[in-house]
């Protein structure tokens, strides 16, 4: 049975932002990338399958380690919808083990490693159809009130 996180700081369920124009995984950005997770319920991963088109070329034929990072800190941001908080990014450490090849299925996973208070630890990684590694985060993120932060934002 999967383990089910007790909320802690702010509570975000009836938090409901007018459009997501995150470059990420905003719907709303049309130059965006329009990732879409999914949570695995039984091991408390948010999951993303992919194809990085040639607009996010690094390296001839792969990934800017830039585009890498974003795709990185958004899987470990989702993490923290097990608690039900918003929690920003205060510090990411990106590890580039392979080079990240574009036109090719790949999948993001982000998990929690640990919550204390508002601090909340999250990894995430980047894997190729043979399931191998092919780069490695982890992040500090802090748990903020949205209702002060974004309260121009936030539909009423």
């Amino acid at each position: 049975m999967p383990r089910k996180p007790q909320t802690q700081g702010h509570d975000t369920r009836y938090v409901k932002m007018q459009k997501n124009y995150c470059f990420a995984c905003g719907q709303n950005n049309p130059g965006g990338m329009h990732l879409r997770f999914t949570l695995d319920e039984a091991r408390q991963t948010f999951v993303c399958k992919f194809r990085l088109s040639k607009r996010y070329t690094g390296p001839p034929g792969h990934c800017h380690g830039g585009i890498i990072a974003t795709i990185l800190d958004d899987a470990m941001g989702k993490v923290n919808k097990l608690r039900h908080v918003i929690a920003l990014t205060k510090e990411m450490t990106v590890e580039y083990l392979k080079p990240v090849p574009l036109h090719k299925p790949l999948q993001v996973e982000g998990s929690e490693v640990s919550v204390q208070g508002r601090i909340h630890i999250n990894t995430a990684r980047i894997l190729n159809d043979k399931n191998e590694v092919l780069a490695r985060s982890q992040g500090t993120f802090i748990a903020i009130d949205p209702e002060k932060m974004f309260a121009k934002f936030v539909a009423r």
